[in-house]
């Protein structure tokens, strides 16, 4: 990461930083800070979901995020999204509005669609510059690129002043992946997993819809 990305990325960093101890000092619960300040990373180009997305082969997104309510319980994953404007708050709404513990590709976003969430065409994601640039340099040496640090992807983990925690990331992968593929970083268990405020990895057997593995 050069010298201009990391300041750009210092001041975005602020500015979540921000919203994140005004939403806490408002008494928002954490889960619902979480959402604000990935939303918030979500629309920036800098990293790696959201717009500014890494393409796949096809000169397309696939997004994939997820949300963890420690003391509920709860954990919901969302997967190949290409018209979600916020991933994040649409693996909310499958926690909050559905039955089940994964939603992905096109019954994600009808079931998007019907909770009324912002869509947008898939070219919202394609930063020319960054994007376009990058699947050609993958393409040129017939390679998935994936030697990102950890910084590119957007986690967030916090703690509420009523001692609730939650967790949240949200990712489009690699550049020049497979159309379809599904990434590890936003599965509930062999990466993200949130338990009495620790963070872990550890594979996990998914168990009753909506209910974290934990």
């Amino acid at each position: 990461m050069g010298k201009a990305h990391q300041e750009e990325a210092k001041k975005l960093r602020v500015r979540c930083l921000d919203i994140d101890i005004s939403a806490l000092l408002s008494n928002i619960p954490a889960i619902d800070v979480f959402e604000l300040i990935v939303r918030e990373l979500e629309i920036d180009p800098l990293f790696n979901s959201g717009r500014g997305s890494d393409l796949t082969e096809k000169r397309t997104v696939e997004m994939e995020a997820n949300i963890i309510d420690g003391p509920k319980r709860r954990c919901d994953v969302v997967f190949g999204l290409s018209t979600v404007k916020n991933p994040v708050s649409l693996a909310h709404l499958v926690m909050d509005k559905s039955p089940h513990f994964y939603l992905a590709f096109s019954s994600a976003e009808e079931f998007d669609k019907k909770q009324g969430v912002e869509l947008v065409d898939n070219e919202y994601f394609i930063i020319t510059k960054k994007n376009v640039g990058m699947l050609k340099l993958a393409k040129e040496v017939n390679s998935i690129l994936f030697d990102y640090p950890p910084t590119l992807q957007r986690q967030s983990v916090a703690v509420d002043k009523e001692g609730s925690y939650a967790a949240a990331t949200s990712t489009s992968g690699l550049m020049n992946k497979m159309t379809g593929r599904i990434g590890d970083s936003p599965l509930i268990g062999p990466v993200s997993t949130l338990a009495s405020c620790v963070g872990c990895h550890a594979p996990r057997k998914e168990k009753r819809s909506s209910e974290a593995p934990w």
